[in-house]
């Protein structure tokens, strides 16, 4: 699975620190998300596309 999180996070001028905070979460969480280390919970991906204001499609996908 792939994400652009990293995008939305530049889009909206936010640090890993604030999404990390946002979200109830470490900021290497964060990264290691970005990093595709690590695949969020649905409940994780879910928080984060209400505050990007996205649908999931648009944050995350699946690699073929």
């Amino acid at each position: 699975m792939t994400n652009k999180i990293r995008v939305y996070r530049s889009m909206n001028k936010i640090s890993q620190q604030d999404l990390a905070e946002k979200l109830a979460v470490s900021r290497q969480t964060i990264n290691a998300i970005e990093n595709d280390k690590y695949s969020p919970s649905l409940e994780l991906a879910l928080k984060m596309t209400k505050l990007f204001d996205c649908k999931v499609e648009d944050l995350f996908s699946l690699e073929d």
